[in-house]
């Protein structure tokens, strides 16, 4: 389909519209969340040396002191349904040389609840921080999967005395694994040998009962965020320079999301394509139920970007890819977000056959594609129309632009305390015609 960019339609505001219209797409908020609890320049922190390791199976509940400097060693498990409690403000180090992860175990419980001027922190022990340092946090509850068995094995190789400590999946969509609140992630997504690259967090069979949000995760060697069945909800995440994607979901993830924020960066991304949203019900047909829930994600207000000095250098040598890959069996809604910069926006599985009932199944409404490559394309064939001419739809009422960061976004250069909410009153639309 050919693609020509004229009836160009300024936008002008009052100021008391801009407000309303600033939140109206991408993360919202009369006031910037990102202040104070999230950091962006964490290459430039030194963090104090360790007071005190923690090692092997934790099976009595224990809490975690602001006072004194975790080194985890290791692969620590949290068994025999205790709960872990971290008190604000505690920084816990995960070790470089044993690839330290942490694993709350179905039934047992992580009450993380930092705050907005004390957020926990998990980073490296390095002094020179690098992706992949450490191995991450699983949290494994017994909300439904789509696998063929009720209970799965987590297979990254975390050699557990027993294999109780990681079997995820259940029966109870509504499972509480506690609660994750102001909490930084940095510098996990360790690379083995056998099973592939660790992520920041994984969520696996985690129910509607765990409170997750306010949760930053940056520069992270696998995934940022990986969502392995269960029924999330999901507030104000934030991933940073991921190497991989930001947020992958997979067998049969029922999940909501709402005001996150990715940021995906050329020389951070992975050169064999990283997509900030991932979704897949399946990696082979052949280990789930089909009769089961395929995954499924409704997500509104999100903001996911490319953040590039030369963004149309980096996208003509292959360093960009697109914000959202979707493959067959996954279904999803897509509401009041923004996608910018990315070649293209939304790429579909060829094996999805595009017709009228697959298309109610991933809609996208109020949206904002802005300056990427291309909008939504079935994966290698070029010739688009169909979706363009679906989804271009008035009744979906999705915007297209060709705005730089700069004039879109309020302020996403100042990297010490940025503001990548809407700048509403400077936006260029675009309509497309033939």
């Amino acid at each position: 389909m050919k693609i020509n960019y004229y009836n160009i339609i300024f936008f002008l505001f009052f100021p008391f519209v801009c407000l309303f219209s600033q939140q109206e797409k991408g993360i919202y908020g009369n006031e910037n969340w990102l202040n104070i609890w999230t950091e962006f320049n964490s290459t430039d922190q030194q963090y104090p040396e360790p007071t005190q390791i923690i090692s092997g199976n934790i099976t009595k509940d224990t809490k975690l002191y602001k006072k004194e400097i975790y080194l985890l060693l290791g692969n620590v498990f949290i068994t025999d349904n205790v709960t872990l409690s971290i008190e604000p403000g505690t920084l816990i180090l995960g070790d470089f040389n044993t690839k330290a992860s942490l694993v709350i175990s179905n039934g047992a419980k992580i009450i993380a609840e930092g705050t907005l001027t004390d957020p926990i922190i998990f980073s490296s022990n390095r002094g020179i921080k690098k992706n992949g340092d450490w191995g991450g946090i699983f949290i494994l509850g017994n909300s439904p999967t789509n696998r063929l068995e009720e209970r799965s094995k987590l297979d990254y190789g975390l050699n557990p005395s027993s294999s109780e400590m990681i079997l995820y999946g259940g029966t109870d969509k509504e499972s509480n694994s506690g609660i994750l609140k102001y909490v930084r992630i940095e510098y996990a997504g360790k690379r083995t040998k056998n099973y592939g690259y660790f992520n920041g967090l994984t969520l696996a069979g985690v129910g509607s009962e765990t409170i997750l949000e306010n949760i930053m995760v940056s520069y992270c060697q696998g995934d940022s965020f990986s969502i392995l069945g269960g029924n999330t909800i999901l507030s104000q995440l934030v991933s940073f320079r991921s190497k991989r994607s930001d947020f992958k979901f997979n067998y049969g993830a029922q999940s909501f999301m709402t005001n996150s924020l990715a940021i995906k960066s050329p020389y951070y991304s992975s050169s064999d394509g990283a997509s900030s949203i991932y979704l897949a019900s399946y990696n082979n047909k052949e280990e789930v139920d089909l009769t089961k829930k395929g995954t499924n994600l409704e997500a509104e207000n999100l903001t996911l970007m490319v953040l590039s000095d030369n963004l149309d250098a980096d996208t003509n040598v292959g360093l960009v890819h697109e914000a959202m890959y979707v493959k067959e069996g996954a279904s999803f809604s897509m509401n009041k977000s923004i996608f910018s910069g990315f070649n293209p926006a939304v790429v579909l599985d060829n094996k999805i056959v595009i017709n009228n009932e697959n298309l109610n199944k991933m809609g996208f409404s109020k949206m904002y594609f802005n300056n990427c490559q291309g909008n939504i394309f079935t994966e290698n064939i070029s010739n688009n129309e169909d979706l363009e001419n679906w989804y271009g739809n008035n009744a979906f009422a999705n915007v297209y632009s060709r705005g730089l960061n700069s004039v879109t976004f309020i302020d996403v250069k100042k990297l010490d305390q940025p503001d990548f909410r809407l700048r509403i009153n400077n936006i260029i639309a675009i309509s497309f015609t033939e």
